[in-house]
């Protein structure tokens, strides 16, 4: 899958993208196998294209989608199978970075979607910026594990996984309900934790 030209070619379909170009650490060629890839969306029609985005998606086969609820900007949050995580970032808007998520019924897959994309990057940032590993750490504690009822912000993604497994089964447990595995599946063998 060559998402340099796959993503253009699918987002470009809908008359309202004006241009999407590879931006970030891939277009810099600094990036390694895990590194994500961004991709800076030019519209005529915010509106028009941010609800689009899905079904313009839908070929890739998805794993999870989702707005990033914490960005500055609008940025349409993809994984893929491989794991493969794509950010969109829709120019031209900002975005009010959200309050913590609050455990819900109704809320729980999406936080799930949010922690697994989140882990990922934590991990492939981790080798290269010790300083920001340790902030996206408490930032991930502050968002997603405390509400969820974690006490201790984790030193390591290891810890976050295992402390984040413990608390999504006590709230799948306490909403009756059970999320997908889909993402961990993906997720969890590559940072070691299959």
């Amino acid at each position: 899958m060559v998402l340099n030209r796959r993503i253009p070619t699918l987002l470009t379909r809908h008359p309202s993208v004006l241009d999407v170009c590879l931006v970030g650490s891939r277009a810099e060629v600094r990036a390694d196998e895990r590194s994500d890839w961004d991709f800076l969306i030019k519209t005529s029609d915010f509106g028009a294209v941010a609800k689009a985005l899905p079904e313009l998606l839908a070929p890739l086969e998805c794993l999870a989608q989702q707005w990033d609820p914490l960005s500055p900007h609008w940025v349409w949050m993809l994984m893929l199978r491989g794991p493969v995580k794509v950010d969109l970032v829709l120019a031209g808007r900002s975005h009010p970075p959200q309050l913590p998520w609050v455990p819900s019924a109704t809320s729980l897959e999406a936080i799930d979607m949010h922690f697994w994309g989140w882990i990922l990057w934590i991990d492939s940032k981790a080798r290269a910026d010790s300083a920001l590993h340790k902030t996206e750490l408490v930032k991930l504690f502050e968002h997603i594990l405390a509400p969820l009822g974690v006490e201790a912000i984790p030193r390591t993604g290891t810890d976050a996984v295992a402390l984040y497994l413990t608390a999504r089964a006590e709230a799948e447990a306490r909403f009756g309900l059970e999320v997908p595995r889909r993402l961990q599946a993906e997720v969890a063998p590559v940072l070691g934790q299959a």
